[in-house]
């Protein structure tokens, strides 16, 4: 493999405690090295910011729902600026829900080579892997759907932790998933009845479990099986004014629970998109921050880290396994509604949005994401995402970022609002005048969303012996004074690397790279009963075999990365 040297580049790397020196990065044989021969392929990144490829821990990218919502909303395609085939690029298109070239393209010009399918329903895991498959340059894992799983909600309530174990083990291997995702848990089972969970003390129908039980035993599931990632939780109420206290209730069961694995990994819970769990008020006339709350609980409590979900103002596409809150949201904006129960899994639903700046309440659930981000106290902790396309699409990363290391990028978007007094008002993020620098941002995107991942050997770093994923953005530290000059440069990566091979050479994409896709198997004692419950179920309840259920690495997978755990007692 090409030897390659990047030399006098602006570097960023939290891994290593690099805060923009000037410094050589060295690559061969796909990792970073300490140095390469004389024929190496030298990058002259003078002038320009260097930092490991972008780790996306939390974004709607692939399967069954982002495929619903580009056939139920033809209107956004007239959005976007389609690109046609070009060298080794395809057609790509799409604005708020983009085909699977233009997701991989434009992360690519972001400079980032790794993105979490943050919901994958388990029965559509096919479909997931298939999207994958085809989407280029980028690697990526799919987190299945287990809050609102049958299975799941009987072991949890008669207390059968091991058969959960199992089961969960079982569901990883027949999916290819990475880890445990818990969506509004036991809400959208709830939602089949009509109802819904509001709090973490509310019964689930039939079922007779709390979201606090689930919670607490799905946590307790994740360490007993060692997996890389912690619990990722969308927790109750998501979306609602005053919805801050069921969100602080949800991180208080972390309480008391410890990492247990061997990948480096320090959380036990990972909140996403805390934006949205993050309102106060009765009502919309009263809406407004608890924002400072809740990070000041995640800044005492070590053991969660959080993705924020940024408002970016925007028109976009809304869809999640929180099937209640999409009905709520259609009632609210009276635009079109979908809706899908996912058998005895999950369920989800989509609904456009547009977040208008006109708009007090956006204008304030805008200042909230900012807010949380700037007072955040460890952005190892602390995650750049949009909870892609909820908040708004993630072609908008760069903007966020301008907004972060800019007051004055700030202000001229408050200025612009028609209510700035009431949304200044409604949150302190007026107050707030702290700029994050480079080096934050590098922790945001790239070393916490790794280390969180339980891929900080490998990922997010510019440490000799990590795979060499490595951005080169035109953006001079030490000149750049324009907010402008941020957005830009983040969004049109000068060089981009990926395991060693260049994706980007001088701002075109010249390869579509090598993409692997990870997941997670898991070795643990055999259980009868659960053996017993699949066949079961397979049989009355699913309208496909056990064997028709399962992903096979060789048709639906390209380049499959298997983490082998070992949590046999």
């Amino acid at each position: 493999m090409t030897e390659i040297l990047i030399k006098n580049g602006f570097v960023f790397d939290p891994v290593s405690g690099i805060k923009g020196d000037k410094k050589d990065i060295a690559v061969k044989d796909g990792v970073i090295v300490e140095s390469v021969s004389a024929a190496a392929k030298v990058i002259d990144a003078s002038g320009m910011t260097v930092m490991a490829g972008g780790v996306d821990i939390h974004s709607h990218v692939a399967g069954a729902k982002v495929n619903v919502g580009r056939n139920f909303r033809p209107e956004d395609k007239l959005q976007a600026v389609y690109e046609p085939a070009r060298g080794v690029r395809h057609m790509a298109g799409g604005n708020s829900v983009p085909t699977v070239f233009k997701t991989a393209y434009k992360y690519a010009d972001m400079g980032y080579t790794t993105v979490i399918e943050a919901a994958m329903p388990p029965l559509y895991a096919r479909h997931t892997h298939e999207e994958m498959r085809d989407t280029p340059i980028i690697d990526q894992a799919a987190l299945p759907l287990f809050g609102n799983n049958w299975f799941i909600l009987e072991y949890l309530k008669n207390g059968e932790i091991d058969n959960a174990s199992a089961y969960i083990a079982w569901l990883l291997r027949s999916t290819k998933g990475y880890g445990i995702k818990c969506v509004n848990p036991g809400g959208t089972e709830a939602w089949a009845w009509g109802l819904n969970c509001m709090t973490v003390n509310d019964q689930v129908p039939y079922f007779e479990i709390t979201p606090k039980e689930i919670i607490a035993g799905l946590m307790t599931v994740n360490e007993s099986l060692h997996l890389p990632h912690s619990l990722h939780l969308h927790s109750n109420n998501l979306g609602n004014p005053g919805n801050y206290q069921t969100t602080l209730d949800s991180l208080k069961i972390a309480e008391g629970f410890k990492a247990n694995n061997n990948f480096g990994r320090d959380q036990v819970m990972h909140h996403t998109h805390i934006q949205f769990h993050s309102y106060g008020g009765t009502g919309w006339g009263d809406f407004e921050s608890k924002g400072a709350e809740v990070m000041d609980y995640i800044n005492k409590n070590p053991n969660i880290t959080c993705d924020i979900g940024f408002v970016t103002l925007d028109e976009t596409t809304t869809m999640t396994g929180d099937g209640p809150f999409e009905y709520h949201l259609s009632a609210l904006n009276h635009l079109k509604w979908a809706n899908t129960d996912v058998e005895v899994e999950c369920g989800s639903g989509i609904v456009p949005y547009i977040y208008s700046k006109d708009v007090y309440v956006c204008g304030v659930q805008w200042s909230i994401g900012l807010e949380m981000a700037l007072l955040a106290k460890d952005h190892m902790r602390c995650y750049l995402t949009t909870d892609h396309p909820n908040a708004g699409p993630f072609t908008r990363y760069p903007r966020v970022m301008k907004w972060l290391m800019s007051e004055k990028a700030r202000d001229e978007v408050f200025a612009s609002m028609k209510a700035e007094d009431k949304v200044r008002d409604r949150s302190t993020l007026g107050s707030i005048d702290r700029e994050l620098t480079l080096y934050e941002i590098a922790m945001m995107t790239r070393a916490g969303t790794a280390k969180a991942l339980g891929m900080g050997k490998k990922l997010g770093g510019l440490v000799p012996g990590m795979q060499a994923d490595i951005a080169v953005y035109p953006y001079n530290p030490e000149t750049a004074s324009d907010p402008e000059q941020i957005e830009y440069a983040f969004s049109n990566a000068k060089y981009l690397i990926k395991s060693g091979e260049i994706i980007i050479n001088d701002s075109e994409i010249v390869s579509n790279g090598n993409k692997q896709t990870y997941w997670v198997d898991v070795k643990t004692n055999p259980s009868k009963q659960v053996e017993h419950d699949l066949r079961e179920m397979f049989l009355k309840y699913y309208t496909v075999t056990e064997r028709n259920y399962e992903v096979e690495e060789h048709a639906f997978m390209k380049n499959p990365n298997v983490i082998s755990i070992d949590a046999t007692q």
